[in-house]
């Protein structure tokens, strides 16, 4: 019965979040995700009530972000047909060294923070300086598959402020890239923009009319045999299984190597990293043995896609917000920098390393980089509503290799691990360097 209660409560908030969206103005024009709204509703639901008195009805809700982001993250690249590294480097690679410069300056930013400011100022953990680009870069989906490694590493209140950085980056990317798009426009700046509010009601609202209702997928499999769902949902399995066998070899590899294996670092990595390796390993294997790909990449986006909602709605809901009362301050000081970076890039450095369109390219990457790849999508059609730029190809070539190392890929979690075991000045040493190197690599670019 306690299964039964906990995710009916769960379907039921996600069904008021949508229906919210659909029936509430400001929900549309924040273009909040039906997730994160639900998430929000079950957050208050629990301060007035208490976590304690809801008992079974929210159980497990804790560990649903570390089970479900494998699955999100395993299906990635799961039916992808990856193009040669010549033709993305040719169509993104301003754009990528311009996207990898803002990632990594919220390294720079959070760290510096601590350094500087919060630590000696305010006694914050060094580990707090990573919660911009776990929150901002990474998301919802990031920061609470990094929950446990949180608790490892002795900071269990890193997963509740990574979880509010995710929100509170989401909410102002929307906020203030609308305000960036409207300077813009009056400066002349942008000449080609949509406001929100001429959106078709569809898209306000995220309910398509039955006559403009996209495919969900093609079914590979007959289901005689097998649903193609469940295939899809085996294959999964497959890679997240492949990448808990990577990371049960490192730390076996880790445990026998003299002068390393007391520190435990492949203990404390997560899990989802290793399992976007597996989904890579996958669909090579496929791409060479198959004689017919049984695989479609629209059915993996929404079986990722049902992860990652109820992954979102159990990790806002759980937030402590006694945890991020004690701590508030550092919170929003840490928040308003990694807003201030991310406004920095696009009003200032966009226009010198962006070969044309500057503005688009920059907006999108402003979204994708503070909330998810949806909301820069968003800011981008408000930008350029016909695309009649190249912001768009080349934003989307770009996180083919932005997306396996950055937003929760391979360096997402290692830093984490790097600023535990070694220290915040290490890793902000590195940022600045990948910083220098991508500008350099900029500049080689734009010769060519």
């Amino acid at each position: 019965m306690i299964v039964i209660q906990s995710f009916s409560l769960l379907c039921l908030l996600l069904a008021l979040g949508k229906l919210l969206r659909v029936k509430w103005g400001l929900m549309q024009r924040l273009y909040l995700p039906s997730s994160v709204i639900a998430g929000l509703m079950g957050l208050i639901l629990l301060q007035v009530v208490g976590q304690e008195a809801m008992g079974g009805w929210i159980a497990g809700w804790n560990k649903l972000p570390g089970l479900l982001i494998n699955v999100v993250f395993a299906s990635l690249f799961l039916g992808v047909t990856i193009p040669p590294l010549s033709r993305i480097w040719k169509e993104a690679g301003p754009q990528l060294a311009y996207g990898q410069i803002v990632a990594w300056g919220q390294y720079v930013v959070g760290l510096g923070m601590v350094l500087i400011i919060l630590g000696p100022w305010m006694k914050t953990s060094p580990l707090f300086g990573v919660i911009v680009p776990v929150g901002f870069e990474g998301g919802h989906g990031t920061a609470g598959g990094l929950g446990e490694s949180f608790k490892q590493m002795g900071w269990e209140a890193g997963l509740d402020f990574g979880l509010a950085a995710a929100t509170a980056g989401m909410i102002s990317a929307i906020i203030v890239g609308m305000a960036l798009v409207n300077w813009a426009v009056r400066t002349g700046v942008l000449k080609r923009h949509e406001n929100i509010e001429d959106f078709k009601e569809s898209d306000l609202t995220g309910v398509y009319l039955p006559e403009d209702r996209p495919s969900a997928g093609a079914l590979t499999v007959s289901p005689d045999s097998i649903d193609a769902l469940t295939l899809h949902l085996a294959v999964i399995g497959i890679a997240i299984l492949i990448g808990y066998g990577l990371k049960l070899g490192l730390v076996w590899i880790e445990a026998h190597l003299p002068g390393i294996g007391e520190h435990a670092i492949m203990r404390a990595f997560p899990l989802f990293p290793l399992c976007m390796i597996g989904g890579l390993l996958v669909q090579i294997s496929m791409d060479r043995c198959a004689k017919i790909n049984v695989v479609d990449h629209h059915l993996m986006q929404r079986v990722g896609g049902l992860a990652l909602d109820f992954l979102v709605v159990a990790a806002i809901a759980t937030i402590r917000i006694e945890v991020i009362a004690k701590g508030w301050l550092p919170f929003v000081l840490i928040i308003l920098a990694g807003i201030a970076w991310n406004v920095f890039c696009v009003m200032w450095l966009a226009k010198r390393l962006l070969p044309d369109a500057w503005f688009e390219r920059a907006i999108a990457e402003m979204g994708q980089s503070m909330g998810v790849t949806a909301t820069g999508l968003l800011l981008l059609r408000v930008a350029d509503p016909e695309r009649k730029t190249p912001a768009a190809s080349a934003f989307g070539y770009k996180q083919l290799l932005h997306e396996p190392f950055m937003g929760g890929g391979l360096w997402t979690s290692t830093a984490v691990i790097l600023v535990w075991q070694k220290g915040a000045p290490l890793v902000f040493a590195i940022s600045i360097g990948a910083i220098l190197t991508w500008l350099v690599v900029w500049k080689l670019l734009m010769k060519k």
